[in-house]
């Protein structure tokens, strides 16, 4: 897995990469394979942002949350990637693929059983 760190008007301390680190060991098991990761934290006057942008082989999740402090918005941005991730894999093992009814062909073998 390959994570990248931004640092926008703030640093990337040790802890936050930890936090970061765990809550994306979560989420690959839920996932499989994880391509990329970019983290993303910005620190304005009164609101720390937390953007975690997520590439697996074949989709991309991405999380924004804002909050007081920064690690509770990354802790907010990495549920929320979490949950997004939960989501998908459901659709994916309970989407399930019906063919199409053909209507004439059942109406032609019930008229040749009939005979």
């Amino acid at each position: 897995m390959n994570v990248e760190y931004t640092g926008r008007c703030t640093t990337v301390t040790s802890k936050l990469k930890k936090q970061a680190e765990a809550g994306l060991l979560r989420i690959e098991r839920i996932v499989g394979r994880m391509v990329s990761v970019h983290v993303i934290l910005t620190g304005e006057k009164y609101r720390q942002i937390a953007e975690v942008t997520m590439k697996t082989g074949d989709q991309s999740l991405v999380a924004l949350c804002e909050g007081t402090e920064m690690a509770v918005a990354l802790h907010d941005a990495l549920r929320c990637l979490e949950q997004q991730a939960i989501r998908s894999q459901q659709r994916r093992t309970t989407l399930k693929r019906h063919p199409k009814s053909v209507p004439s062909l059942v109406v032609e073998m019930d008229q040749a059983a009939a005979s």
